[in-house]
C-alpha cells in the first residue's frame, strides 16, 4: 500500500486513525496495544486519564510493546475521553456487554466498515476501549456513534485489553485494504458526520431549550436525553445538521424569554 497517499485515501486512515484506551490499569497491557496497533500499520494510540500517570515510560510497558517503541513513545496522554475524540467524526465503543441505551450496536466488521466510509469522506475516525476491569461507562457509551461488540465463546468471552484491540485493528485493516483498489475509481463518499466536539455541544443546547419549555424536567430526566442521543446516532449527524438543531435550540430559547 502507499503511503504518499491523498487526504482522502485509505491509506492515511493507518495514521490518522485513533486507537483509545480509556483509564488502562496495566501497564503492560498499553504496551501489547502498541504492538498490536504496529502489527496492523496503525501508529496513533492515546491513553485517557491512565492509573499510572507515565504508563507508556513504564518498563512493563516498553517490555510489552516488544519493538512497537516508536507507537508507545509518540502516544498522547489526555484528561478525559472528550479529549481524545475532539474533532472526531464517527467513532466505535467496544463493549462486553449490551446496553439499555447508547448509540446502535453493530458487528465488528460492520462497524468499521462505517469507519472506513467516515474516513473516504474525510472525517477522523476513533475506536475506543475501556478500563480492562469495568470497561466503559455508560457516559463514555453515549459519547461514541457506535457499539460494537466481539463475538468471543459466551462460556469464556474475556478478552484481554490489548487482545480486544488486536481484533479490532485486524478487522479495520482488512476494510481498509479491500477499499484501497477500488477507490481510485470511486465517487466522493457522503459528507462526513460532524465532529464529537459539535454534536456534544448540540445536546447541551438542546437540553437547556427542552427544559425552558418545560418538556424536560432535570430533577426528573427519564432518560429523556440518551433516548435522543441513540436517535440521533442512528443518523449520524453532519455539520450543517448540528447548526440547523442549534439554531432551534436558540429560538426556542428566545422565544421562551420573552
Amino acid at each position: 500500500m502507499t503511503t504518499n497517499s491523498s487526504p482522502d485515501q485509505p491509506g492515511d486512515a493507518f495514521s490518522s486513525t485513533r486507537f483509545v484506551l480509556v483509564e488502562p490499569s496495566h501497564p503492560g497491557n498499553v504496551g501489547a496495544a502498541a504492538r498490536a496497533l504496529k502489527t496492523m500499520g496503525f501508529s496513533r494510540l492515546i491513553v485517557v486519564a491512565p492509573k499510572i500517570p507515565f504508563v507508556t515510560r513504564e518498563p512493563e510497558a516498553i517490555a510489552m510493546a516488544s519493538g512497537a517503541d516508536d507507537v508507545l513513545a509518540s502516544a498522547q496522554v489526555v484528561e478525559t475521553l472528550a479529549d481524545a475524540l475532539s474533532g472526531v467524526h464517527w467513532s466505535i465503543a467496544l463493549t462486553a456487554r449490551t446496553r439499555e441505551y447508547g448509540p446502535p450496536q453493530m458487528a465488528p466488521r460492520a462497524a468499521v466498515g462505517k469507519a472506513c466510509e467516515q474516513g473516504e469522506g474525510g472525517g477522523a475516525v476513533a475506536l475506543v476501549f475501556g478500563n480492562e476491569r469495568v470497561g466503559l461507562s455508560n457516559a463514555d457509551v453515549e459519547r461514541c456513534s457506535a457499539l460494537a461488540h466481539i463475538p468471543a465463546n459466551p462460556a469464556y468471552s474475556s478478552l484481554n485489553l490489548a487482545q480486544a484491540v488486536q481484533v479490532l485493528a485486524y478487522e479495520l485493516r482488512l476494510a481498509l485494504l479491500e477499499r484501497t483498489e477500488a477507490f481510485a475509481a470511486s465517487v466522493p463518499s457522503a459528507a462526513a458526520s460532524a465532529p464529537s466536539d459539535e454534536i456534544e455541544g448540540m445536546y447541551a443546547h438542546l437540553e437547556q431549550a427542552l427544559v425552558a419549555l418545560d418538556f424536560l424536567d432535570p430533577a426528573n430526566p427519564k432518560k429523556l436525553m440518551s433516548r435522543l442521543r441513540r436517535l440521533f446516532s442512528r443518523s449520524g449527524l453532519e455539520h450543517e445538521e448540528v447548526n440547523i438543531l442549534r439554531g432551534i435550540a436558540k429560538h426556542i430559547l428566545l422565544r421562551v424569554k420573552r
